[in-house]
């Protein structure tokens, strides 16, 4: 199971972000991009000391900025199968032009 697999099956789902600031963020994730960037809506959000809060209608947070996500469990079974063989490695194919010749 991939980390981006499992962040597109929890949307619409419950998280909690926490930040390496300290500070947390707990909403409902509404989209999620290859870099981990986050939609959320419906959030509050947690001071780094714990003795602030704020009701926030959207957010985004940027991926860079995370330290760990809390994911329901039930989420987890609804990650779909992947088959990583059939994935791209990214791997390019280089034929140098003199070697057609041979």
């Amino acid at each position: 199971m991939l980390p981006l697999s499992l962040l597109k099956a929890a949307q619409d789902q419950e998280i909690l972000v926490e930040l390496k600031n300290g500070e947390t963020y707990n909403g409902h994730l509404a989209n999620c991009d290859t870099w981990m960037n986050l939609n959320l809506r419906q959030v509050i959000c947690t001071s780094r000391d714990g003795d602030r809060f704020w009701r926030i209608p959207t957010c985004y947070i940027r991926g860079n900025t995370i330290k760990y996500l809390c994911i329901p469990h039930e989420v987890i079974d609804m990650v779909p199968e992947e088959n990583v063989s059939t994935r791209g490695t990214g791997a390019v194919s280089y034929t140098h032009p003199d070697a057609a010749d041979e």
